[in-house]
């Protein structure tokens, strides 16, 4: 009998994932990550990822399918790999993206990590996404629910990786896990999708990374593209590109944050349509569903994780990062975010932009 360990965060997901494979005939455990404590993020409510609701609601789901359930203590790892990168990335300028940090270091690394130590043949989540073998290799592609793919966060993951993996919501709507979940009594079948960065449930990073780092990040000055200030910001670590809200200034116009001087300390605002642009960089690439191609590729590319795909070409530079020319300037680009490639549902491959 084929074993699977599924990871579980308490939702109504990773819970019908559980099901499916039960229902296949697998031989599974149900297992939580632990990534944090409260009083380590400064929080101190239950509605969080690891709380220890969703601890319990995992639990009583495994009961339900005659499942073994435990507990896997990954906070030094969690803090190292994700928190310490996310203060980092917004400390140099970039918008972060720690669930595709998590699910390349967390659920698809110390998770496999764990299931080798097991003997177990696969790791399943409740992720909205499909994986498919054409010949030799595996191929990532979106879900069938557009409205739920997940295929964004998880461009990281490699051959072998794919090979011992399973997205059983892949090929389902989530009606149709909703569904499922009721009709087996699951006690968190009408529970709410979580919407934020988990460490920073309020969505208020600024606030977070303050208290958590114990540093004060100073004011500076707004300025436009000339240099003429136009006001005083409130700590650089608390605006990212494209943003308009939240400024705090009066202005004869909509301006919109373009750049972040970090040596100068100042906020730089522009008009909308000086947003855009044709060509991004990104680096850490990761080809996926293909080999690393020698000529230009004509593709899709998403740019953030709600975007629709825009027409592009993409190629491989000399010193290994990814040039993306779109065929429309795309408005926002931001440092620190995902690039993601697709050819119709297919993923070829992501990285980071720079």
């Amino acid at each position: 009998m084929k074993k699977a360990i599924i990871a579980m965060s308490g939702g109504v997901d990773s819970s019908v994932a559980a099901f499916v494979m039960k229902e296949k005939g697998y031989h599974i455990i149900g297992v939580t990550m632990k990534l944090y404590d409260n009083d380590d993020i400064g929080i101190d409510t239950e509605k969080t990822c690891c709380s220890l609701s969703d601890i319990e609601d995992a639990r009583s789901v495994c009961y339900k399918l005659g499942a073994m359930y435990y507990v896997f203590n990954f906070k030094a790892d969690f803090k190292e790999k994700i928190i310490d990168d996310f203060i980092s990335t917004y400390e140099k300028g970039g918008t972060p993206n720690p669930c595709i940090r998590c699910n390349r270091y967390l659920k698809f690394e110390k998770l496999m990590q764990r299931m080798r130590e097991l003997d177990y043949d696969y790791v399943v989540t409740g992720h909205y996404a499909r994986i498919e073998k054409r010949g030799d290799r595996y191929i990532l592609k979106k879900a069938v629910d557009l409205t739920k793919d997940q295929s964004y966060v998880l461009y990281n993951l490699t051959q072998e990786q794919l090979a011992h993996i399973q997205f059983p919501l892949g090929e389902m709507n989530k009606t149709d896990a909703r569904r499922i979940a009721e009709e087996n009594g699951f006690i968190n079948a009408n529970k709410k999708d979580s919407q934020d960065i988990c460490f920073v449930p309020k969505g208020d990073y600024a606030s977070f990374i303050e208290e958590y780092t114990g540093k004060t990040y100073p004011q500076g000055n707004f300025v436009d593209e000339k240099g003429n200030v136009l006001g005083t910001h409130k700590g650089i670590i608390r605006y990212t590109i494209g943003q308009r809200k939240g400024l705090g200034l009066a202005l004869p116009c909509p301006m919109y944050v373009k750049e972040k001087n970090l040596e100068e300390n100042k906020v730089v605002l522009c008009l909308n349509e000086d947003l855009f642009s044709r060509e991004l960089y990104a680096d850490d690439f990761n080809w996926l569903s293909i080999p690393q191609p020698t000529d230009k590729v004509r593709c899709k590319a998403r740019i953030r994780y709600n975007q629709k795909e825009q027409p592009a070409f993409a190629e491989v530079m000399d010193n290994g990062r990814i040039k993306v020319v779109f065929d429309e300037p795309q408005r926002a680009i931001c440092k620190g975010q995902a690039v993601v490639l697709y050819d119709g549902d297919i993923v070829l491959g992501g990285g980071t932009i720079i």
